[in-house]
């Protein structure tokens, strides 16, 4: 895995993370069942991935079991600055251009860096909701650039 690059005193704009909200649901509930997902291999997420998996788990869970009725949680941060050197392009670029020369880049976005079966989202729900949380898992696993699996981290005798 690459060294993560998360110093924020040589960058003059750091670029700010999409994800709205790492909590949803209910935040005082006590609920008997935790499902998560986990990335099966080391992998760089982007802020806008993360972001699109929390809508599309969020939007199902919230029609499925109730705005109250679950707790999901989103598990990593982006806090890795993504740079890139722009390349100019056209008629005349090559003498406007100076290659790889001082190809420091600009920051662009920020990423999260998930290390080998790392947690990503986790669902903390009732029995009776286990396959929809499942499910919303299942979709949010389809917006991650990577495979993922769908682990039961608490609860799994409470399951039919």
């Amino acid at each position: 895995m690459v060294r993560a690059y998360s110093r924020k005193e040589y960058i003059r704009k750091t670029p700010n993370s999409r994800i709205v909200q790492y909590d949803m649901g209910s935040l005082t509930d006590e609920f008997p069942v935790a499902v998560s997902l986990s990335v099966k291999r080391p992998i760089r997420i982007s802020h806008n991935a993360l972001e699109a998996a929390r809508i599309a788990s969020n939007r199902l869970m919230m029609r499925k079991a109730g705005r109250f009725g679950y707790h999901l949680k989103i598990r990593t941060y982006p806090h890795n600055i993504v740079r890139i050197n722009p390349m100019a392009t056209g008629a005349g670029a090559d003498r406007v251009q100076s290659g790889m020369r001082n190809a420091f880049g600009k920051a662009v976005s920020v990423e999260a860096l998930c290390s080998k079966n790392q947690k990503v989202i986790t669902i903390d729900i009732n029995p009776k909701n286990f396959n929809d949380a499942k499910l919303a898992l299942k979709r949010a696993s389809m917006k991650l650039p990577v495979a993922c699996k769908i682990t039961v981290d608490k609860g799994a005798e409470l399951i039919k």
